[in-house]
């Protein structure tokens, strides 16, 4: 089933992050040109007020990975320029990565990435996956390699359900799941010893016992993919569930 994912890459060396962290009042949206070798062209979308585009275009002319840049069009408040880079993909980013043909890899994938913003502190992806294989495929590479953090997954279709509902506070839960842990917690479900039952969550939530199981376990599976350490144990107390 094809997936829609929203996610932040938290990695300074990404190209143009250095540009939207020294003006972070403007809005820069990327597009890749791809099939162009180690250096293919940027198409940059620059969203801002005269005196902020300026800044940016003066931001252009500092940084390393921009090797030669032309406004193409500037109207309605937006400036676009296509970027011809001044360093590979490989100097810009291989010494932050465990293996740089990994990457290349992964973008010849079923993946089709809808758009990319450079933020202070990495990029903001959207993409479209042929399956969930694709989008774990990604998420992991970049696990490994620097900060991922999902903020939306969706199905392309009409089938869609909870597990891949808007995630607007960027933990990875639907707001069903957030609100069953969240009362799981404060009814003290996760304590040493229990103070709560399953059957008493469930009843303050207004669902079947089997209902906030299944809503507990997804929630506890999403976070322990979001913000494992990636040998299987969670960063959160949430996710430590005690024995009676």
């Amino acid at each position: 089933m094809p997936l829609r994912a929203e996610y932040h890459l938290g990695c300074d060396a990404l190209p143009l992050v250095d540009v939207a962290a020294a003006v972070p009042d403007a809005d820069i949206e990327l597009s890749i040109g791809l099939g162009e070798g180690e250096r293919p062209r940027f198409t940059a979308v620059v969203t801002a007020d005269a005196e902020t585009t300026a800044a940016v275009e003066a931001a252009f002319e500092r940084t390393q990975f921009v090797g030669e840049y032309r406004l193409v069009v500037r109207e309605d408040g937006a400036s676009r320029y296509t970027i011809g880079p001044g360093t590979s993909m490989a100097e810009q980013l291989g010494d932050r990565l465990d293996d740089l043909d990994d990457l290349r890899a992964l973008y010849e994938t079923p993946v089709q990435i809808e758009f990319i913003r450079a933020t202070p502190t990495g990029w903001l992806q959207a993409g479209r996956f042929a399956d969930r294989a694709a989008f774990d495929e990604l998420r992991e590479f970049w696990q490994r390699n620097t900060s991922f953090r999902l903020r939306k997954l969706t199905r392309v279709g009409d089938d869609a359900d909870d597990r891949f509902a808007a995630d607007p506070d960027g933990d990875g839960l639907t707001d069903a799941q957030r609100e069953a842990i969240g009362t799981a917690h404060r009814m003290g479900y996760f304590e040493i010893p229990r103070t709560a039952t399953l059957e008493d969550v469930a009843a303050e939530l207004e669902i079947s016992a089997s209902s906030c199981s299944e809503r507990l376990r997804r929630a506890q599976t999403r976070l322990v993919e979001i913000h494992g350490d990636g040998t299987g144990r969670s960063r959160s107390s949430l996710l430590e569930t005690p024995h009676d």
